[in-house]
């Protein structure tokens, strides 16, 4: 059985529309709905990159430190920063379930896109931080709430926002108790009337720092979410919360 191309399902998985006939092979092909699911996460991470994930150059005393270890027949000029990553997908999308089909497969163009921003964003981070340590200021607490769970969840948590010294924001989110047992866990900004909302990213395990877009305003999306996501390609919420609670009360 001929399936359908990689660029289409990638397509899919982004949320795009896809040509009829493409759509009934889906509905009748486990093997491509797998793909595609498979796919989803990688979507998930692209889109929680922000500004903040641009990677900086170690300060020059890092490389001078290795030089003095290496001796003078290994020195090698200190390589060049890598490019900054693209922007984040900050678009607000209403707080509902999408009944578009999931799904994606693998796509060279797409994987290499997303693991150039993950590796880059995180890499330039690790060099600092275990070569030439950090002389930053401490940052600044400046809101905290409890994670309640919502209805048929065992879960609580906890949520405060950092500024550091140059104001960026950063949501520390902590939870315990019952998890997702499959599929994965995504932290949301809501406005007070819950109706408009904006990702920060995917929570990995029990604890996570997400950067807070400059353009969110906190007084406005105060209501900290955290949600049970299947990996079928959707970027909306889906309806399904563990925790939640509101920033400032």
């Amino acid at each position: 059985m001929e399936h359908v191309e990689d660029d289409l399902l990638a397509l899919a998985a982004l949320g795009e529309t896809l040509p009829d006939d493409a759509v009934a092979h889906l509905e009748r092909c486990e093997a491509c709905r797998d793909e595609v699911a498979a796919f989803g996460a990688v979507v998930a991470v692209g889109r929680s990159v922000t500004p903040l994930d641009t990677p900086v150059a170690p300060p020059a005393h890092v490389w001078e430190n290795i030089q003095a270890e290496l001796g003078p027949e290994l020195r090698a000029p200190a390589p060049a920063p890598a490019p900054a990553p693209a922007p984040a997908d900050t678009t607000v999308v209403p707080l509902r379930r999408s009944d578009r089909p999931g799904g994606r497969r693998r796509p060279t163009w797409i994987l290499a896109a997303a693991a150039g921003i993950v590796i880059g964003g995180v890499g330039g981070g690790l060099l600092v931080n275990e070569l030439g340590g950090s002389s930053e200021t401490p940052p600044t607490v400046v809101a905290e709430v409890g994670l309640d769970p919502l209805p048929d969840w065992q879960a609580s948590g906890s949520a405060r926002v950092e500024t550091d010294e140059t104001g960026a924001r950063t949501l520390v989110v902590s939870l315990s108790g019952e998890t997702p047992d499959d599929g994965f866990q995504e932290v949301w900004l809501i406005d007070r009337d819950v109706t408009r909302l904006v990702s920060l990213g995917v929570l990995e395990g029990t604890e996570g720092r997400l950067p807070i877009p400059a353009s969110v305003d906190l007084d406005d999306y105060a209501v900290v979410d955290v949600s049970a996501e299947p990996l079928d390609g959707d970027p909306t919420h889906s309806g399904d919360s563990i925790v939640r609670g509101i920033l400032g009360t």
